[in-house]
């Protein structure tokens, strides 16, 4: 059976929509994912600073979440519609679309007393706008279960990665997560900590850029011991699995307070910062096995100095993009929202409780009828 899906993925980087359309079949009970076609689909700097805005308390944030969750909607929407063009693929060729919407607030068990995760980008809106059936609101099934409704891409890892070797998987967004899969046949995954968020922060702040290319400025400084023994403090990284996190807990605020009182050259914290996104994974990885494979994907795996940092504090593993293991880095992320899609229409569970944390699987997301 051969079957065509579209992932909308916008992350905690918060620089573009990914649009992924994906060709599943199967084999002899082998799921095989081609990747169609992609595109990242820009968002204005004014939508951005709006969903930046919300991800912090602050005034009237029922009216500025109602309009922004429209107006995501209409984005995602246009970056289907690109993403159709771009293959030649006419809408009703597509089963369904998996959103994953744009999160502004997520919060975890252990972090509120009635947890919850809230993602923008109305479903309602993109089925219209489309014409083809809309999967979203992944997240919320997990953790009415229990679960952390985070990360959500292990599940999905295991369904295109496993092999009989140990293997890591590690997604380096805004936030950094990853996936363990043991020879074994076991599962495993959790977020690590920030990932780019702090370190596009930084180099805007200093440089005017959106984001640190190659990582060059970064490999041009040096880690600060007192800044790095500050952060790596945060009692996050030592906390068991399962966990989950994002801006609530990594922001400017949380940089500036381990900052105080330290003289700091601007290269040196950004330097510090990539540090602490290396080591971060590199401590998950180093628990699990000794040695294996780490394929890594998203915009970290364009990072050159994040994979050198890797390379250096893992040298008895192999780290590469996951380019190398049939999936392009830039869209393993949005091919996962196709594949959660898919899940969610076969009436198949999308997650994975020895990573969440939830009571039991589930099918994941709501349908949305064209």
């Amino acid at each position: 059976m051969t079957d065509l899906y579209i992932g909308l993925m916008s992350g905690t980087s918060v620089d573009c929509i990914d649009a992924v359309l994906v060709e599943f079949s199967e084999t002899e009970g082998s799921l095989h994912c081609l990747t169609r076609a992609a595109v990242g689909h820009p968002i204005s700097s004014e939508m951005r600073e709006a969903i930046l805005a919300l991800c912090a308390p602050g005034p009237s944030e029922l009216d500025r979440a109602g309009q922004l969750d429209r107006q995501l909607g209409q984005e995602f929407a246009a970056a289907t519609l690109a993403v159709l063009h771009e293959a030649g693929v006419k809408p009703s060729a597509i089963t369904a679309i998996g959103s994953h919407g744009q999160t502004v607030r997520h919060r975890p068990p252990g972090s509120v007393s009635t947890p919850f995760s809230l993602q923008l980008g109305d479903p309602n809106t993109i089925a219209a706008m489309t014409g083809i059936t809309t999967v979203a609101d992944f997240r919320r099934r997990d953790m009415a279960l229990g679960g952390q409704g985070a990360p959500l891409m292990p599940a999905f890892h295991n369904a295109v990665f496993r092999t009989d070797r140990d293997r890591a998987v590690v997604n380096i967004g805004g936030m950094a997560n990853i996936t363990e899969l043991s020879a074994s046949g076991a599962v495993r995954g959790y977020d690590t900590g920030p990932g780019n968020a702090l370190l596009d922060y930084w180099v805007k702040l200093h440089k005017g850029t959106a984001y640190d290319a190659n990582g060059d400025w970064a490999a041009s400084g040096t880690p600060h011991p007192e800044l790095l023994h500050r952060l790596m403090a945060d009692p996050f990284f030592a906390a068991p699995a399962p966990k989950s996190t994002g801006r609530e807990a990594f922001n400017p605020s949380w940089l500036e307070r381990a900052c105080a009182g330290l003289e700091l050259a601007p290269v040196d914290v950004q330097a510090t910062l990539a540090e602490v996104t290396a080591a971060t994974i590199a401590d998950g990885v180093q628990e699990f096995a000794r040695g294996g494979e780490l394929l890594v994907c998203g915009g970290g795996a364009r990072n050159r100095d994040l994979l050198e940092r890797l390379g250096r504090r893992l040298p008895t593993w192999a780290v590469a993009p996951t380019d190398q293991y049939g999936i392009d880095a830039d869209w393993v992320e949005g091919a996962g929202f196709a594949w959660l899609a898919r899940q969610t229409m076969l009436g198949l569970s999308g997650n994975c409780p020895a990573v969440t944390g939830a009571q039991r699987e589930s099918v994941l997301g709501g349908i949305f009828p064209a």
